[in-house]
């Protein structure tokens, strides 16, 4: 939970509560800050997709820790420039630190939780992305009442890493996974059903992020005041620490597939309402409602394909992660380019909600047929 946390919620999320800071003092546009947001995830993708390879099988634990130490010293690194090509780089490679952080310790928190058959606790584990993002809104409420700039949110994101980092280290015990895929995988099996969630991954990805990369910029575009930033991007991390259980709970009564739809549609009325909803309510409700359904929606979606292809784990995780890193990378150009020419972030919102919605409706209809 504290490794999610260091890497996840700060290290890929802490960039949304700083970034109007950054367009303000540094006079960045929508645009620019839309290719910062898509450097990180097109490291998270190319991680992603690397380590779901087995070249780093028995090397787990190392990696992870080599992972959550960068993931500081790049947060660090990030309020030590200024330039759009220093940003672009540090921001691939916290990309790619997450990604390692992120399968390196599913590989070895699941097994472990397989072989004492506590699968439950799996949502504790993704409850550390929520967290934070809780922890990192707190940090920046504090530097907003000394006012402080935005250089000094990335420094002390950094310094909270480094803290987080050493409680995994004092807490990890046996950090080795405790079975594994080896071998080659079969190929994924030719299904309709696949081939949807594929697809609604990947618009999922697309829709999602535009919130989360503008959220708090849309705040400030509405005049909320820096307070209310930090309480609405706290409000994401709080509804995101218990979303994974409560969404699994749904999931076991009603099918995986349903709860994916479900769960895209309350995502849809938490980015309708971040920019048409007026006053505090709109972007208090988005944040409610992404922070609730976004971490959530992410497990769900690769349940639902290893559930499909059960013999092609790794595999599947890498092309429905590929499908997802797409959209996130896709989703913050195309946003940003609108919100530049349209002025605000109506038209981009709308078109994430749009993707949200077809992602929900895809996989509603991947659902398996009764007889």
């Amino acid at each position: 939970m504290v490794a999610l946390a260091v890497a996840m919620g700060i290290g890929r999320f802490v960039y949304t509560p700083i970034l109007p800071g950054m367009m303000e003092e540094l006079h960045l546009t929508p645009a620019d800050a839309g290719w910062i947001a898509s450097a990180n995830y097109l490291g998270y993708l190319i991680g992603a997709l690397a380590a779901a390879g087995g070249w780093a099988h028995g090397r787990e634990r190392l990696l992870m820790f080599v992972s959550l130490a960068a993931s500081a010293v790049l947060a660090g690194l990030m309020g030590l420039n200024e330039t759009m090509a220093a940003f672009i780089v540090i921001r691939f490679l916290a990309g790619l630190a997450s990604a390692f952080v992120m399968v390196f310790m599913a590989s070895i928190l699941f097994s472990h939780l397989a072989a004492a058959g506590r699968g439950d606790l799996q949502a504790l584990h993704f409850g550390g992305v929520g967290l934070g993002i809780a922890g990192s809104s707190v940090l920046l409420a504090i530097l907003v009442t000394e006012h402080a700039g935005w250089a000094a949110g990335w420094l002390w994101s950094g310094a909270l890493s480094a803290v987080g980092l050493l409680v995994v280290a004092l807490l990890a015990g046996s950090v080795t996974p405790a079975n594994g895929v080896d071998g080659r995988e079969p190929a994924l099996p030719k299904d309709r059903s696949l081939a949807k969630m594929i697809v609604a991954y990947g618009l999922f990805g697309f829709g999602y992020v535009v919130t989360a990369t503008f959220l708090v910029a849309i705040v400030r575009q509405g005049g909320g005041g820096r307070v209310f930033e930090a309480a609405v991007w706290m409000v994401a991390g709080l509804a995101g620490f218990p979303s994974t259980w409560f969404w699994q709970k749904l999931a076991s009564r009603t099918g995986l597939y349903t709860a994916y739809a479900v769960s895209c549609l309350v995502e849809v009325v938490g980015v309708t309402a971040s920019v048409v909803v007026k006053g505090f309510t709109g972007p208090l409700l988005a944040g409610v409602l992404l922070g609730g359904t976004f971490i959530a929606i992410t497990a769900l979606g690769l349940q639902t394909a290893r559930r499909l292809a059960p013999q092609a784990p790794r595999r599947i995780f890498a092309v429905m992660t590929a499908a997802f890193g797409l959209g996130q990378i896709i989703g913050p150009i195309a946003a940003g380019l609108l919100a530049q020419a349209a002025g605000n972030y109506v038209l981009a919102s709308v078109m994430a909600a749009a993707a949200l919605l077809a992602s929900g409706v895809i996989a509603w209809s991947a659902a398996p047929k009764s007889p």
